[in-house]
């Protein structure tokens, strides 16, 4: 396979390589991954996160296994153990379709490097056709919150929530982006903050739990958020406290944008109660830990829940901003999300 850049993963010699998300923003640590087992451990550890990175490090990993000589058996059971590594995020689940198409041809360890290769270069189409569609949404002067981290270390292209946010910011639209912290792994407070930082686009970092304040002062002009997975009834499953923002953003009077693409609808998902949703480790609420070491906070026993996703309605949704297009609520209420989406 030819070599590649993104953001956070890199294909070198054959090798792919993974920027060790949960080393930032004090190191940037390139993690060479070899197994699919090593992989897996990547993607329960956050090291690799986002839902268009996990699906396009996955086929990366299975072609490159395949182009190194690995039998076709073997590389269904590496596909079976992937596709179990994140069950909420649906474009994993639509990557690995699409590999194991590649797979069932006979001329498999070509076919599958040309189809990993070429679902990197549509994810990078996808996040420009977003933020294309979503930055006439932003205002003049907008100051915007953020949830988590949606930018180009989510994809392979510039990002979805946060790549609209990027093309907004260049055309000068942009006065502040508040970003959440996101507890409890804090993936705004590392990642976003540091994006925003490198993209030099002025930025406050704020505690989960200022949100509210900051609405009531109306001191936000609306609410960008990606999305892990889009049911037919267009609820939307994302990082835990997007619904919060959605309910404080309703009760505001502040649009709540979901920036996503087509990818991340699931037709076959009736609505949200039907999104399967991840369950952490009770050490990442009582405590935290990183590259600057750890600390336990809470008594060791602690009984935690700790669910790494919730479901927004569709009813406290704006719109859907996708790479086909903007869907309206009328539209989502008419069915638009009951079928495949296409590209337009």
């Amino acid at each position: 396979m030819q070599n590649l850049d993104t953001t956070s993963l890199r294909v070198r010699d054959s090798r792919l390589w993974i920027l060790d998300q949960q080393a930032l923003p004090q190191r940037q640590d390139w993690c060479a991954t070899d197994t699919v087992a090593e992989l897996v451990d990547h993607i329960h550890a956050l090291r690799v996160r986002g839902a268009p990175l996990i699906g396009l490090s996955a086929s990366l990993l299975l072609a490159l296994l395949a182009e190194n000589g690995m039998e076709r058996r073997a590389l269904l059971q590496s596909l079976a153990l992937l596709r179990a590594a994140r069950p909420t995020a649906v474009n994993l689940m639509n990557n690995l379709a699409r590999m194991a198409q590649a797979l069932d041809r006979d001329d498999y360890p070509a076919a599958m490097a040309v189809e990993a290769l070429r679902l990197v270069e549509e994810d990078r189409a996808l996040c420009g056709a977003i933020a294309g569609h979503g930055v006439a949404l932003v205002g003049a002067g907008s100051r915007l919150l953020t949830h988590c981290n949606t930018g180009g270390l989510a994809t392979a292209g510039i990002g979805t929530a946060l790549g609209v946010i990027r093309v907004a910011a260049a055309q000068g639209k942009v006065r502040r982006v508040w970003v959440d912290e996101t507890r409890p792994l804090l993936q705004g407070g590392r990642l976003t903050a540091w994006e925003l930082g490198e993209l030099a686009i002025p930025y406050t970092l704020i505690c989960d739990a200022m949100a509210a304040g900051l609405m009531a002062r109306g001191e936000v002009d609306a609410v960008w958020v990606g999305a892990d997975r889009i049911a037919a009834n267009g609820d939307v499953a994302n990082k835990i406290g997007t619904y919060s923002l959605a309910v404080l953003a309703h009760f505001h009077g502040i649009p709540f944008y979901v920036a996503a693409p087509h990818t991340s609808h699931d037709p076959a998902c009736p609505d949200g109660a039907a999104i399967p949703i991840e369950q952490r480790e009770a050490g990442e609420v009582t405590g935290v830990a990183g590259s600057f070491g750890s600390c336990q906070w809470a008594p060791e026993n602690a009984d935690v829940d700790n669910p790494a996703f919730d479901v927004t309605p569709a009813a406290l949704i704006s719109a859907w901003v996708l790479d086909t297009g903007i869907v309206t609520p009328a539209q989502a209420q008419s069915g638009i999300f009951r079928k495949p989406l296409t590209q337009g």
